[in-house]
């Protein structure tokens, strides 16, 4: 599927899931929904590196599934690469779980969800197949408050991400593990680097 069409099917998709999920939108419908049918959208259309269930345990899926898309049927696994497990998994993901809103279900599930996606070669927004930057700070905002007011200077969300935890664990130069290999390198880092 090239391109255009590939992000027909993701607007398809997305909007599909919103309507048979909980009927046509409502205003108050809660803003981590619209995000994990933007999510959803995006791994089912191919984009972004997220396995079949997001990252999370069967039983955390299925639970988050009927949180948020109670009228939608359960979808089938399909078959998806898991990208390879970042090695400081456990400490990024305690990390993102010191920082969230409150006690909620959703915010330990996210966690596990952007903890995942930082194992993916693309910017983060891209890496969870999200439509746009934009959608990644809203969910930061939504479930990890304390980062999202800390990242002031707009970083990119994977950099500033790593750049927390490394100075959390008393290291200062500290890439997110696939800047060598991004195009915009030149843009997030200077000449430390």
């Amino acid at each position: 599927m090239n391109g255009p069409d590939r992000l027909e099917y993701r607007a398809m998709l997305y909007t599909s899931l919103l309507q048979t999920a909980s009927g046509p939108m409502q205003a108050g419908d809660h803003p981590n929904r619209l995000l994990l049918a933007s999510l959803l959208a995006g791994q089912r259309s191919g984009m972004g590196c997220l396995p079949a269930q997001l990252g999370l345990e069967a039983a955390d899926f299925q639970q988050l599934w009927l949180d948020y898309f109670p009228h939608a049927g359960l979808p089938t696994s399909r078959p998806a690469a898991v990208p390879d497990r970042v090695p400081e998994w456990d400490e990024l993901y305690q990390f993102l779980l010191d920082h969230r809103a409150g006690q909620q279900p959703v915010e330990a599930w996210m966690a596990t969800i952007l903890t995942t996606a930082c194992a993916g070669r693309d910017h983060l927004w891209q890496d969870l197949g999200l439509a746009s930057r934009g959608e990644l700070s809203q969910l930061i905002a939504l479930n990890f408050p304390a980062l999202a007011q800390a990242n002031q200077g707009d970083m990119k969300w994977k950099k500033f991400i790593y750049r927390q935890l490394c100075a959390r664990e008393g290291i200062y130069v500290c890439p997110a593990p696939s800047c060598n290999a991004c195009a915009d390198r030149p843009q997030c880092f200077g000449p430390e680097c």
